[in-house]
Parts: C-alpha cells; sequence; structure tokens
C-alpha cells in the first residue's frame, strides 16, 4: 500500500514548465473570477445598504435564475469553443484554432441578440414566475429588462473569453472583466444613492451599471482578439462564415453542456421558487448566501478552465498521461483552496453577512447558511474542476448526467420536502445543496477514475 502511494506521488511531479505553464493559466483566471465575484458582491451589499435594504435583495434575486439560465446555457455552449481551439492549439494547427473562434464570434450575434430580446419582452412573465411579491415585481421587472439590453454584449465577450481560454490567454480577460467589473462598482455608486449630478435611480441604476460595464467589457475584447498581437490573432477581413464542419466540433461539446446548463438552471428556477415562499427577510438572507457561496465556486472554476484547456491541448498533442496528471493536480490546488475558503466561512460568518445587512432576523440565517455551504466545499471542489478535465476530453455525458440527477432530486424534490413539508427553513434549503454538491462529485469523479473518458475521439 505504502509502495502503491509513493507511485503515485510520484506521477504527480510536475516540472517546472509544466507548473508554469498551469500557473500562467490558472492565476489570471483565478484572480479574474475571484475579483468579478467581489464586485458582484458588492452590488449586493450596495442595495442591501441602500434605502430598499433587504427589499432591494430579494427583487435582485428573483432575477437571477432568468440571467443565470440564459447566461449558464450560452456560456456551456461556448466550452466547446475553448475544447476546440484547446485541441487545434495541442496539435499545432493555430489557422483550425482561428476558423473555430471566427464562426463563433458569428454564433454569438445570433445567440446574444435572441437572448437579450426573450428577457426584455418577457420580463414580467419571468420574475411573476419566479414568485415576485407586491413588494418586489416592479422593481424585479424593471432590473430584468435593463439587464436585457446588455445581454448581447455579455453574450459575445463570453465567446471571445472562452477562445482565449482554449489557448491558455488567460491574461486578455482577466484585464478587460475586472476593468469593466471596476467600472461597474462605480457607476452603481453614482446611480444607485444618485450621488454628484447622477440621479438616485437604486435598482434601476444597478442594472444600468451593470448593462454598461458589459459593453466596456465587449469593446475591449474586441480589441484583444483583433488588436493584440498573440497566436489567435484574427482580422475583421477573414471569412466569419459559419461552416457545418466547425459547427461541428464546437457542437460535440458545446451542446451537451448547454443542455446540462439547460436542465440545471431549470432545477435552480424551481429550487428558488420553493425557498421564495420564505418570508422576504429570510429569502433576502438566502440571496446573501448564495451572494457569498459564489466566492467558494470561483476558485475551482479557475482551476476548472485550467482543466479543460490543459487536458485539452494535451490530448489535442496524443499525451493521455499527461492529461491525467494535469487533472489530478487541478483537483489538489482546488480541494485546498476550498478548504481554507470553508473554513473562513465557519469562523467568520456572522462578521461576512453584517456587511451585506443587519436585519437581526435575516443576519441569523444567512449566517447559518455560510455554515451549512462549508459541508458542500469538498463537493464543490471536486466537480467542477474533474467536470471540466471531462469536457477537455469531450466527454460531456457524465457531467450532464451527474447534473441532472443531483440537482432535480435534491434541490428540487428533497427541497421541497425539508422546505415546504418539513418546515425546516433555510437551513433545510441549504442542507439540499451540500447534498447536491456531493452527489455530482461522487458521479464525476468515479468516471474520472474509470479513465474511460480517455478514449474519446479529438478532432484537431
Amino acid at each position: 500500500m505504502i509502495t502503491k502511494l509513493k507511485m503515485g506521488l510520484r506521477n504527480l511531479r510536475m516540472s517546472r514548465e509544466e507548473l508554469k505553464k498551469m500557473l500562467i493559466i490558472v492565476i489570471p483566471a483565478f484572480i479574474e473570477l475571484v475579483l468579478s465575484q467581489l464586485f458582484s458582491m458588492v452590488d449586493t451589499v450596495m442595495l442591501g445598504q441602500s434605502s430598499l435594504s433587504y427589499t432591494a435583495i430579494a427583487a435582485v434575486g428573483l432575477t437571477n435564475n432568468p440571467i443565470n439560465l440564459v447566461i449558464g446555457v450560452t456560456q456551456a455552449f461556448f466550452i466547446g469553443t475553448t475544447a476546440a481551439v484547446s485541441w487545434s492549439i495541442g496539435a499545432n494547427k493555430q489557422d483550425n484554432a482561428k476558423a473555430v473562434i471566427r464562426e463563433s464570434m458569428t454564433l454569438s450575434v445570433i445567440i446574444g441578440t435572441v437572448a437579450g430580446l426573450i428577457l426584455y419582452f418577457f420580463s414580467g412573465q419571468l420574475v411573476t414566475f419566479m414568485g415576485a411579491k407586491a413588494d418586489t415585481f416592479e422593481y424585479s421587472k424593471t432590473y430584468l429588462q435593463m439587464i436585457a439590453w446588455g445581454i448581447p454584449f455579455q453574450v459575445m465577450t463570453m465567446c471571445i473569453t472562452a477562445s482565449m481560454r482554449g489557448a491558455g490567454l488567460t491574461r486578455f480577460p482577466m484585464v478587460y472583466n475586472l476593468i469593466a467589473n471596476g467600472s461597474n462598482v462605480l457607476m452603481n455608486f453614482l446611480l444607485i444613492y444618485g450621488i454628484w449630478i447622477f440621479p438616485e435611480l437604486g435598482v434601476k441604476g444597478a442594472a444600468i451599471a451593470t448593462s454598461c460595464s458589459k459593453i466596456i467589457a465587449f469593446l475591449m475584447a474586441l480589441f484583444a482578439i483583433f488588436v493584440f498581437d498573440s497566436k489567435i490573432k484574427i482580422k475583421i477581413t477573414e471569412n466569419f462564415m459559419i461552416r457545418k464542419e466547425t459547427v461541428k466540433r464546437i457542437a460535440d461539446v458545446g451542446i451537451t453542456a448547454a443542455l446540462e446548463q439547460l436542465f440545471m438552471q431549470a432545477g435552480f428556477i424551481l429550487f428558488t421558487k420553493i425557498v421564495s415562499v420564505l418570508p422576504t427577510p429570510i429569502f433576502s438572507a438566502h440571496q446573501i448566501g448564495l451572494s457569498v457561496n459564489g466566492l467558494s465556486w470561483v476558485p475551482s472554476q479557475a482551476y476548472g478552465v485550467a482543466a479543460t484547456t490543459l487536458v485539452g491541448q494535451a490530448l489535442g498533442a496524443e499525451r493521455k498521461d499527461i492529461a491525467v496528471k494535469h487533472a489530478n493536480i487541478i483537483h489538489i490546488f482546488s480541494f485546498l483552496t476550498s478548504a481554507f475558503i470553508g473554513l473562513m466561512f465557519i469562523l467568520f460568518s456572522r462578521n461576512i453577512v453584517l456587511i451585506y445587512n443587519s436585519e437581526p432576523e435575516t443576519v441569523a440565517a444567512a449566517s447559518t447558511a455560510l455554515k451549512l455551504i462549508a459541508l458542500g466545499l469538498p463537493g464543490i471542489s471536486t466537480q467542477i474542476p474533474i467536470a471540466a478535465a471531462l469536457r477537455g476530453a469531450k466527454d460531456t455525458l457524465t457531467p450532464l448526467v451527474a447534473n441532472f440527477f443531483s440537482v432535480w432530486v435534491f434541490r428540487v424534490f428533497v427541497a421541497y420536502l425539508f422546505v415546504s413539508v418539513f418546515q425546516w427553513g433555510i437551513a433545510g434549503a441549504w442542507l439540499t445543496i451540500v447534498l447536491d454538491q456531493t452527489c455530482r462529485a461522487v458521479i464525476v469523479y468515479s468516471r474520472f477514475l474509470s479513465k474511460k473518458w480517455l478514449n474519446k475521439e479529438i478532432i484537431t
């Protein structure tokens, strides 16, 4: 047993070049995603400290699931772009990678426009379905309509970001997303509270600021892909027409990943409806918990970016051993980072929540949520990077099955029992999140250990 353990640890050793390659991808993605989440948390804090207090937080919270459904599905589709670009780069076929990027950009224009129109024209129906009450309906509807204007630009930026991640160029997305998010915070400050010459717009101001920041990110992303000299730099004069063979390469991963997000986000919507029956202060606490919990997700998502890229490039270069090695090491980094975050949630949950709101009922409920999610962090830190590694190998069915089963069993059926039947309140809701994450981790990691995911055919 000891001999096998030593051999296993020896196989996980990385050379200086391998470590450098991984960190070049992970560190910018980590900084980008963590700081972007912190900026998002600042948005919620600003609304919580406005004159509307927890009503504003609850109102915006009702729009999160419809927005996440649209963004989650489209972003998942562009995982296919990341994978296809990484395969071509790994096989040293830059021209093929550029063709994928150009046609993905054309698709992003179509997808983003349709998504924005749906959110705008069906805003009232969507927030009503989500459980908007008399005190939150108008705020929720207005917020969703204003956000819809920025959706096309956000989708196009996601496409460019996915392309750059596939090539291992994560520093560019880090820069333009951080600048855009910083602008969002500044505009929030001016438009939520009515500072200087700007009117006090509250929830509407927060939405306008967010949409403007998406446009800023898009313009900078265009500069990065068209102007900056990189191995995937493209020209406006090149062919952007969609071809069947290229779309197939993207869709091999993207369609299944998009379906995975569709099923998952639909389950999240029903989960939110189940929780929305709780009193507004408690539902506000639930939204605060989700906001802070996002911070526990983003490190694993950053490692997931590296997993998809490095596994894809390794398999493109026909190095299955390197693909397995990189996935294992990334998983270890993800687990250790999440362990530290979980400890912070347990020790400082009340202090964190007080930054958002000081209502005693809200603070107590949100603190309970953070302590519970600490139990789910081992699952989160496993299922995100391991599922990302599987997608990099074109094994997209396993994450789909894992998410569909765990979300619909735990976040829909079990959540209804815990919240509505057993009356366990917010504790019951967040216990189902822990069970969901743990179940997903068991399924995807079992598949990973089988190594059957290495047998998929990769087209470079």
